[in-house]
């Protein structure tokens, strides 16, 4: 009988791990909690199995007029705000929810009572609070002959309506008037710069945004802590910014009026700028020497078309150079930076605008064409934050640190403000997505003048599956701010560079991965849209994956138990593999035999489908030498020391 229940074993085993004889490791690695089917919330007509937007998808629309000014006396920025809002919704609105973000400046913000008074933070000091936050000079609604029935909470403002908002294309304008001194350092998202020549103000976070209404949550209020980022709306901004004639002024959007605002020798460079593929100045260190002389304000007039934000700055340090981005399809946009001219040099942003342009023009070839009429880049005290058409990067960063901060915020075009996901509740469907693109990127620049040597992904393992590791599938603000780095944008990138290249292969994943950007392109997709458009567009049940790298914070070990030849005269031999713990992934195998022969195969990840163990047969005419698992160390493994087999 007991012969008996070895060779039915034996049988469903497929391996000789029953002898008595074999050294079986432990395993944490359970298949069934991997390989079952993935609860996937439901979808209601919305959103469709495939990925893509439902039949009865809807969104939003918020429409923005601003006219605004700038003190560069006081740090005071002024603006009415007229905003029109479109319920495209099957509800009624009986109120509508405003982000006032520069209330996270507030002593009294749930942001600043969250920091740490022990720690330095990127978002904010504990012991030195900025003290600042909105005044609101008047809310008014459209059709309403009282001022507006409003109440404000934090970095929230509701306002309630006196008869709801119909629902299906039902509209209404909001009438707000404001102002807030800028903060010197705003949360590593806007601020000001000191230079020699003058403040250079980065100008963002700077006016009432209207929340999401949408069909996974309704109305995404969630406070703004520092950390989280932002989840908008798209529209059309017109915006008419005032601000001291010495200044020149630079936003994400179209310039309405350069015969108004530009020299008549800066409106010739500017127009011929459009036809440059160099790099252009257009406002150079004489003109900065002879604009400082100049009194009074002047006017800049900006539109921007299917755009979730708006930001700007204004410097009267300015440099202003630019070059033309050729687009697919033929069509342009400008490349510029602005930067003062301490920061200026060939080995510093002099070179910024053509970084821009090499990334823009790479983006809408390889993923989906650049949709705004400039990208600026613009020199000041945030280390690197991106907007649409404009992003704010580190004054002193030079070569490759410039390089790379370019490309990064530049990157956040496509993630997220063509696919506009909710970077408040999933910072790695931006950050991890565009660390992703930004890595394929760096190997082609200008044939790879900042490539990197490929990484070993074994030293990483312990950043990823640490004891203080955290899984990435967690809200921005419950992060561990010193995992931020690792969970948001790091891993998912390089979860994504392993589902590319070991697991569909660059041809499927690339085509899912334009298809998830096309469905997405404009709208608010959520992480189970992204899971069921690459499940689909790939063909490939991905289950597994988006479980044990996304859901969880599951390890990966991978470890060769041993070799075992079935006798003298048998050629080819056995080999014995374990998964140790919660992850699974394909297996990249070197084996060298006895005479120096080498070769490499791939297992798939299904021998891991229903057992942590795996043996198979590899016909080899001669006895192995050695056999390892992951050579190349392109996979995090927890525990290389267990990846190798001597003979």
């Amino acid at each position: 009988m007991r012969r008996f229940f070895t060779i039915i074993f034996f049988l469903l085993t497929g391996n000789l791990l029953a002898q008595d004889n074999i050294q079986v490791p432990a395993s944490n690695y359970n298949p069934d909690r991997l390989f079952s089917p993935m609860a996937i919330p439901e979808m209601i007509g919305a959103r469709s199995a495939t990925g893509e937007p439902g039949p009865n998808y809807w969104q939003n629309r918020a429409d923005y007029k601003i006219d605004a000014s700038l003190d560069d006396q006081t740090n005071t920025i002024s603006a009415k705000l007229v905003m029109t809002y479109t319920n495209n919704s099957p509800y009624d609105l009986p109120y509508i929810w405003l982000q006032l973000d520069q209330n996270l400046f507030s002593p009294e913000s749930r942001g600043q009572a969250k920091l740490q008074a022990d720690a330095r933070s990127r978002y904010g000091d504990a012991r030195n609070p900025f003290s600042g936050g909105y005044t609101l000079a008047s809310v008014t609604v459209e059709g309403e002959e009282q001022g507006a029935n409003y109440h404000v909470t934090d970095t929230r403002m509701q306002v309630k309506l006196s008869k709801p908002l119909p629902a299906k294309g039902g509209s209404i304008s909001l009438t707000i008037q404001y102002s807030f001194v800028m903060p010197a350092y705003g949360a590593d998202r806007c601020g000001i710069l000191q230079t020699k020549q003058g403040p250079v103000y980065l100008v963002a976070q700077w006016y009432p945004r209207v929340c999401v209404f949408d069909d996974v949550q309704g109305w995404n209020a969630d406070p703004y802590l520092g950390a989280g980022e932002f989840y908008l709306e798209y529209g059309r901004f017109d915006v008419r910014i005032t601000a001291p004639a010495s200044h020149l002024v630079v936003a994400g959007g179209q310039l309405q009026n350069p015969e108004q605002v530009l020299t008549p020798g800066q409106l010739d460079r500017y127009k011929k700028s459009f036809t440059s593929d160099q790099t252009l100045m257009i406002r150079t260190e004489q003109d900065v020497k002879e604009a400082s002389k100049k009194n009074g304000t002047m006017q800049w007039h900006f539109t921007l078309d299917q755009s979730r934000d708006f930001a700007w700055a204004s410097s009267k340090s300015f440099l202003w150079d630019a070059a033309k981005i050729n687009l697919p399809e033929g069509k342009t946009a400008m490349a510029q930076s602005a930067y003062s001219p301490e920061f200026n040099g060939k080995d510093a942003w002099g070179r910024s605008t053509e970084y821009t342009k090499a990334c823009v023009e790479y983006y809408s070839n390889q993923w989906f064409g650049y949709p705004y009429p400039v990208a600026v880049n613009v020199a000041g005290n945030v280390g690197g934050m991106e907007y649409p058409g404009i992003v704010f990067c580190g004054a002193t960063a030079k070569t490759e640190s410039l390089f790379g901060v370019t490309d990064h915020e530049f990157g956040h075009t496509w993630f997220p403000m063509i696919v506009g996901s909710n970077e408040r509740k999933y910072g790695w469907m931006d950050e991890g997505f565009n660390t992703f693109i930004n890595s394929m990127f760096d190997d082609v620049f200008n044939k790879g003048e900042y490539k990197s040597a490929p990484m070993n992904m074994h030293e990483m393992a312990p950043y990823f599956f640490g004891d203080y590791s955290e899984k990435i599938f967690k809200m921005p603000d419950g992060l561990q701010e010193a995992n931020i780095g690792t969970a948001l944008y790091f891993k998912p990138a390089i979860g994504l560079e392993i589902l590319r290249n070991h697991v569909l292969g660059p041809e499927r994943f690339d085509y899912a991965f334009k298809t998830y950007i096309r469905y997405w392109a404009y709208k608010h997709p959520t992480p189970w849209d992204f899971f069921r458009t690459m499940n689909n567009a790939s063909g490939e049940r991905l289950d597994w994956f988006w479980k044990s790298w996304f859901l969880e914070n599951d390890k990966l070990d991978q470890s060769v138990v041993r070799v075992l030849y079935e006798d003298e005269k048998k050629k080819g031999s056995l080999i014995t593999l374990a998964n140790i713990e919660g992850m699974a992934l394909p297996v990249i195998l070197e084996y060298k035999t006895v005479s120096g022969k080498t070769g490499r195969l791939q297992l798939p990840v299904e021998i891991w489908m229903n057992t942590p163990y795996h043996t198979f047969f590899l016909p080899e005419n001669e006895r192995l030498a050695s056999v390892v698992i992951d050579p190349d160390k392109q996979f995090p493994d927890i525990n290389p020391g267990n990846n190798k087999w001597n003979k």
